[in-house]
């Protein structure tokens, strides 16, 4: 069952190039940043985005540790991140992405000369197709 909330902890690494973030328990989650104010929004950003391909590709959601389980050195800090999961889905689910199709010449020059919006014909088609009635 997906859950509505996640908090997981990050390091913030500060370096002379920057700030890198790492999630301990999520390996490959690891933003960066210039500011600590970046770092956080950041953080936060790739934690949502990392948590919802994990959902999608179907994967076990560890347990989060504890920020005094964490080892840190002295160039870093911990930082809990917490993220509302229903509105990363919503955004990430009604997205919008571009997709080539291919059609006759003469049936371009025709839909052109009428204003047809390819986009919202191919929409109502697909949605038709699948007997979908919804709203963006």
């Amino acid at each position: 069952m997906k859950k509505e909330t996640y908090t997981f902890p990050a390091i913030l690494h500060y370096a002379d190039d920057g700030i890198s973030i790492e999630f301990p328990d999520l390996p490959g989650c690891i933003p960066c940043a210039e500011t600590t104010d970046e770092a956080v929004k950041n953080a936060k950003e790739a934690l949502g985005l990392h948590l919802f391909g994990m959902e999608q590709d179907k994967e076990n959601i560890p347990e989060a540790s504890t920020v005094e389980s964490l080892t840190l050195k002295s160039n870093e800090i911990p930082l809990l991140v917490e993220i509302f999961m229903p509105s990363v889905r919503e955004r990430l689910n009604n997205r919008f992405i571009k997709k080539t199709l291919s059609i006759p010449s003469w049936l371009n020059v025709e839909a052109e000369k009428a204003g047809i919006n390819f986009s919202g014909v191919l929409q109502n088609a697909l949605k038709e197709q699948l007997h979908i009635d919804r709203r963006i």
